[in-house]
C-alpha cells in the first residue's frame, strides 16, 4: 500500500508542495526580503526609467495642445469676471439709487404738507462760474418755473428754465440765488446769498443781534420764492464791521451739492414774483 503512494509523481508532487510551501514560509517571515530586493529592484528602476521617458515623450507632444487650451480657459474666465465684476458695480449703484429714492419717498410721507414729484439728476454745468443741475422731469409732468427743489437734507434750489421732459435747476449756491431765512434761535430774518466760487453767505442781520456759530437757518417764506420751514444751512462764522447796519456770515449748507443725484420738486407751491411791488 505505502509503494503505491509513494509512487515517482507521488513524490514529485510533495516535493513541490514542500518547496512552495517552505518558499511562502521564508517570504512571510522576511527571510527573503533581501533577495527580492536584489532581483526586483533592477525592474523597478528599469519600469520607472521608461515611464519617465514616456511622461517626457508625451508632455513634448501634448503641451502645445495644452497650453492652447489653458490660454483659451484663461481668457473666458477672465471675460466671464469682468461681466461678473460690471453687473456688480451696476447692482451697487441700482442699491445706492434704490436706498436715495426710499429716503426722498420717507420724507415725502413725513411732509404730507406739500406734494413733491422726484427726479434724477441728469447733468451739470460745467461753467465753474454757474451752479445749475439738469433733471429728467420737465413740463409733460407738470413742472412750472420757480417750482422749489428739496431732498430729505433741505433746500436745493428751485426750477429755473425746463422743456417737455428736463428742467435746469438754479442751485442756492449760484451767484444770482438769493433765499429769505430766518434764524431759529435768533428769530431775526436775514438773506441767504451764492456765489460764483459755489460758496454761500449770510447778509442782512441787524447788528446786535446775538448769532451763535451752529444755529440753523430755515426759509422764512418771505420774497415768495420758497415756502416757510425748509432747513437751508447752519452757521459757521459771524462779522460785525463798524459802521454798518448788518452782520455777515458763512454759512455751511444742508444738502451735499457734489453728490447730488436725486431730488424731489415741490409742485403745490407757486413763487411770486414780488419785485415789481418793491419800492
Amino acid at each position: 500500500m505505502l509503494s503505491k503512494l509513494l509512487t515517482p509523481k507521488n513524490l514529485r508532487n510533495l516535493v513541490i508542495i514542500l518547496v512552495v510551501a517552505g518558499i511562502l514560509f521564508l517570504a512571510v517571515s522576511g527571510y527573503l526580503t533581501p533577495f527580492f530586493s536584489f532581483t526586483v529592484s533592477p525592474f523597478i528602476s528599469a519600469q520607472s526609467w521608461m515611464s519617465q521617458r514616456y511622461l517626457a515623450f508625451s508632455d513634448f507632444f501634448n503641451s502645445p495642445r495644452d497650453m492652447a487650451t489653458l490660454r483659451s480657459e484663461n481668457a473666458r474666465l477672465e471675460n466671464q469676471v469682468a461681466m461678473l465684476q460690471s453687473e456688480i458695480v451696476a447692482l451697487q449703484e441700482n442699491v445706492a439709487q434704490s436706498d436715495i429714492l426710499y429716503t426722498l419717498l420717507d420724507f415725502a410721507r413725513s411732509n404730507p404738507e406739500h406734494e413733491y414729484i422726484a427726479a434724477t439728476v441728469i447733468g451739470r454745468e460745467v461753467s465753474p462760474y454757474l451752479q445749475y443741475v439738469i433733471i429728467d422731469k420737465g413740463s409733460n409732468d407738470g413742472l412750472r418755473h420757480g417750482m422749489p427743489v428739496v431732498t430729505q437734507q433741505g433746500l436745493v434750489g428751485r426750477v429755473d428754465a425746463l422743456i417737455s421732459d428736463a428742467a435746469r435747476i438754479q442751485l442756492i449756491t449760484d451767484a444770482n440765488s438769493v433765499v429769505n431765512v430766518k434764524l431759529q434761535a435768533a428769530q431775526v430774518e436775514g438773506l441767504v446769498r451764492g456765489s460764483i466760487t459755489g460758496e454761500i453767505s449770510l447778509d442782512m442781520v441787524p447788528v446786535g443781534t446775538d448769532v451763535e456759530v451752529g444755529e440753523v437757518l430755515m426759509t422764512s417764506g418771505l420774497g415768495g420764492t420758497y415756502p416757510p420751514n425748509i432747513f437751508v444751512g447752519q452757521i459757521l462764522t459771524m462779522q460785525s464791521k463798524e459802521n454798518v447796519l448788518f452782520q455777515t456770515g458763512s454759512i455751511q449748507p444742508v444738502v451735499d451739492f457734489s453728490s447730488l443725484s436725486a431730488v424731489l420738486v415741490i409742485m403745490n407751491f407757486d413763487a411770486v414774483d414780488i419785485s415789481p411791488l418793491v419800492p
